[in-house]
């Protein structure tokens, strides 16, 4: 008799060791993933750099806008033009999907877009281009092309007219990337072409719980 209730004893504190160390383990497994670092799937600055600041006028008000407005947020920026054929499209389209997969996060993301076409881009015609993807987006003119020249410059943007001849008059080659700045203001990332809109959710998301 008092064997089978030692072994009961023992069974019991047996299935509770094991229970504790089933425990434990769950435990370690989530420290180990939230100390574990995160790699941005955009292509990293290597190290971060203040993002250069710039003013620029909105679209939708007229008002000068700086890049500072924005300290708080992780912003998008691109640069493109109202009649561009199929790459700011995309681009936008693409991003369209970015902020529905971030929902209510999106309250701390803006997607600024910069016009390298101000001859033709009139503020009328930016701001109905860029709500027609998502009212939240922001299209920027620059004063001058002065002004233009210098915003590309620091973000590595390159950009060119070319008329060929088409009846719907000149083009803009321009680089299709987006800069990548976090809440603090830092330039992080350059996101790709084409990237794969949840991957640019994911760093999105990263950058703000960085950023808390």
């Amino acid at each position: 008799m008092g064997d089978r209730k030692g072994r009961g004893k023992l069974g019991l504190i047996l299935i509770g060791a094991l229970a504790l160390i089933v425990v434990l383990a769950g435990a370690a497994f989530l420290v180990g993933r939230a100390l574990q670092p995160y790699n941005l799937h955009a292509v990293e600055l290597d190290p971060p750099r203040p993002a250069p600041d710039f003013t620029l006028i909105s679209a939708r008000t007229g008002q000068p806008v700086s890049l500072q407005d924005f300290r708080g947020k992780v912003v998008l920026l691109y640069f493109g033009y109202t009649t561009c054929p199929d790459v700011c499209p995309a681009t936008l389209s693409d991003y369209k999907q970015v902020y529905e997969i971030l929902g209510d996060k999106t309250r701390d993301v803006q997607f600024l877009w910069v016009t390298v076409d101000p001859e033709r881009d009139t503020p009328a015609k930016m701001e109905d281009y860029v709500s027609h993807f998502n009212s939240e987006f922001l299209g920027l003119i620059p004063p001058s092309a002065e002004d233009l020249a210098r915003v590309a410059q620091a973000y590595n943007i390159y950009y060119e007219r070319h008329d060929y001849g088409s009846g719907a008059g000149y083009l803009m080659d321009h680089t299709a990337t987006v800069a990548l700045i976090d809440p603090a203001g830092m330039w992080r990332g350059i996101i790709p072409f084409r990237a794969d809109p949840q991957e640019i959710a994911d760093d999105i998301e990263y950058l703000l719980r960085e950023g808390r």
